[in-house]
């Protein structure tokens, strides 16, 4: 444990958008012809998040606690995986305290699903009064995120000592 009973920890996931897929983000359906291609549902912002749970609380990363050969995730709600993540997390002794993350993608554009965002975040966390940012941006038409083929996020999480 810090020895302020504090922790953060950073999480960043990308995706390539493919047809035939649905798209979600941060806990949201989003209306788009295309979604994240991914061994779950490829939400990239729920598993920065989580992956920042994870890190803050050296618990490891989304790959190792969620591995993509277990059949068990194929599919999956990320909404399930960062409520697992958080389990995890006060099962060592923390708590979530805050979220903030961003999202980047060139189409479609997310600012008015920020809100929605947050509050999936802090369904999923089971943390109601979390304090939880997510600020979409685009990637001003640089490389593979800015040509529309995929979607990246980033998420930098305060956990705090429950003892």
């Amino acid at each position: 444990m810090g020895s302020l009973g504090m922790r953060v920890g950073l999480g960043f996931d990308v995706h390539r958008l493919v047809p035939g897929r649905p798209l979600r983000l941060g806990g949201v359906e989003i209306p788009h012809p295309l979604g994240l291609l991914g061994h779950s549902d490829g939400d990239v912002l729920l598993h920065a998040i989580a992956d920042a749970v994870l890190g803050a609380c050296g618990l490891g990363d989304l790959g190792s606690v969620f591995p993509d050969t277990e059949p068990a995730w194929e599919g999956a709600d990320s909404r399930q995986l960062l409520a697992r993540a958080v389990q995890l997390a006060r099962e060592a002794g923390w708590r979530l305290a805050q979220v903030d993350a961003v999202v980047i993608a060139e189409r479609p554009r997310l600012a008015g699903y920020a809100p929605a965002m947050a509050g999936a975040i802090r369904q999923a966390a089971e943390c109601p009064d979390l304090p939880v940012s997510v600020k979409p941006r685009s990637a001003e038409g640089l490389g593979p995120v800015g040509a529309g083929e995929a979607i990246a996020a980033l998420a930098t999480v305060l956990v705090v000592s429950v003892s």
